[in-house]
């Protein structure tokens, strides 16, 4: 019997994850890439929740115990970087793995490569479906003709604007603006340390690495930057003119990231998608929904892969009924952490110095139950 051919766009983290997951329930996955290879930037994320036993049965658990950073503290400094408070990273109370991004990307790339079809320096251009399947016509290879189509694709994702309609129709904008640059291994003192430094309206991070140091630029432009992706000057100059009078190391972070070529920036939005499915072709990770500021958007692509491939595999020839029974699953777990954006951006990035003193106040209370919660589980 001939196995059902799936073509999932995005190679970042869900899509290699579905692969593996669907190559083991009996179909024949494709990833497609409009990079021409896996991304070796990004910013460190934390494997919790669901994604730590998706992680157990792919055997991939130990691989990113051995990849994690070594951050295990948060310290908050004032404007003049003079410590005010440092909240613990690791906890007792639930198992969590911090690696970067590209780690991660790797070892699921790896785990999926041996069964899927990898495709890298492509994307799709048009989807067509019928009743049977999807007609999918590429950038640089001939068309082909696959059962189910997913995108994995993220939040600026390319299957969701052929099939369900333009971005702007989904995207919520928060008003803030993330950036990120690369920084020399020396940039950083201690390698256990994460250092934040928040004025109204702006946060700015160093996140240590095993081998590469992260500045992190979070804030609110005085004037919004035109929505443009490829224009990198632009980018550079709105960084500059919203940390031109933050003091600290601002300065030296400011011009790491100007001299980058190609330094990160985007808007931080979120996504809502009414329904993930449409016929033949289901939405995954940040395309169907993103939950910029949370923190677990990988966590929960790869947990979202681990259950489309399931209800897939318990719906056998029926796509219709496996996509609403994913769909219902994640969104009890994406509905809740989507409301508590709002809130939590104005907490994280707060517009005035009153904010920023209930921020730090919040930050004290968390630290104390952290480490009370710790004494008990050493205790028991």
């Amino acid at each position: 019997m001939k196995k059902p051919e799936v073509l999932i766009v995005g190679a970042g983290i869900a899509g290699p994850a579905l692969a593996y997951w669907l190559s083991r329930n009996g179909y024949r996955p494709t990833v497609v890439e409009h990079a021409r290879q896996l991304r070796s930037g990004g910013s460190a994320i934390v494997v919790k929740g669901p994604a730590i036993p998706v992680a157990e049965r792919m055997g991939i658990l130990p691989q990113l115990r051995e990849l994690a950073t070594r951050n295990r503290s948060l310290t908050l400094l004032d404007p003049d970087g003079r410590r005010i408070l440092q909240l613990p990273l690791t906890s007792d109370q639930a198992p969590t793995v911090e690696v970067t991004r590209a780690d991660l990307s790797e070892v699921l790339h790896r785990s999926a490569q041996t069964e899927a079809e990898f495709v890298f320096d492509d994307t799709v251009t048009a989807l067509d479906q019928d009743e049977d399947g999807v007609d999918v016509t590429f950038r640089r290879s001939a068309p082909r003709r696959f059962d189910l189509v997913v995108g994995a694709d993220g939040m600026h994702s390319t299957v969701r604007r052929l099939v369900f309609g333009p971005e702007r129709q989904f995207a919520g904008d928060l008003g803030l603006y993330g950036a990120t640059v690369p920084l020399e291994p020396d940039a950083i003192e201690d390698p256990t340390e994460m250092t934040m430094l928040t004025v109204p309206n702006r946060m700015l991070v160093l996140h240590p690495s095993r081998t590469t140091p992260l500045a992190i630029f979070t804030f609110r432009a005085a004037q919004p930057a035109p929505h443009d992706r490829k224009n990198i000057a632009l980018h550079k100059q709105t960084v500059a003119d919203a940390y031109a009078d933050v003091r600290w190391r601002a300065p030296e972070l400011v011009a790491a990231f100007l001299d980058h070529p190609a330094p990160f920036f985007d808007p931080l939005t979120t996504v809502r998608v009414p329904s993930w499915s449409r016929g033949r072709v289901v939405l995954l990770g940040d395309a169907a929904a993103a939950t910029a500021l949370l923190g677990d958007g990988s966590s929960m692509a790869m947990a979202g892969a681990y259950a489309l491939a399931e209800e897939l595999a318990a719906h056998p020839g029926d796509h219709a009924r496996a996509f609403a029974a994913y769909e219902s699953r994640l969104r009890r777990e994406v509905g809740p952490r989507q409301r508590r954006v709002g809130l939590l951006s104005r907490l994280m990035v707060p517009r005035t110095r009153p904010g920023l003193a209930v921020r730090n106040a919040v930050g004290r209370a968390v630290g104390r139950t952290n480490r009370i919660a710790s004494r008990e589980a050493a205790n028991r």
